[in-house]
């Protein structure tokens, strides 16, 4: 997973794939969940996300410990 911030036009974006998006849903007023051609999630799109998110929050890691292989 990679997450980039632009600052200049205020957009988060959360990439979950290298796999190229072949269309992208709407799922909110500013986000977009992007799909390939068989509707797997490859990256979630945040317009405004200073206005949507706390911005240090995209960048704190954090995970369920059960999730994890020992």
């Amino acid at each position: 997973m990679k997450i980039s911030y632009d600052k200049e036009v205020d957009a988060a974006y959360i990439s979950l794939s290298d796999e190229k998006p072949e269309a992208a849903i709407k799922i909110a007023d500013g986000v977009h969940v992007d799909l390939t051609s068989d509707k797997r999630v490859v990256g979630i799109e945040i317009l405004d996300a200073s206005k949507k998110i706390p911005l240090r929050t995209l960048f704190t890691l954090e995970f369920d410990s059960e999730l994890v292989e020992a």
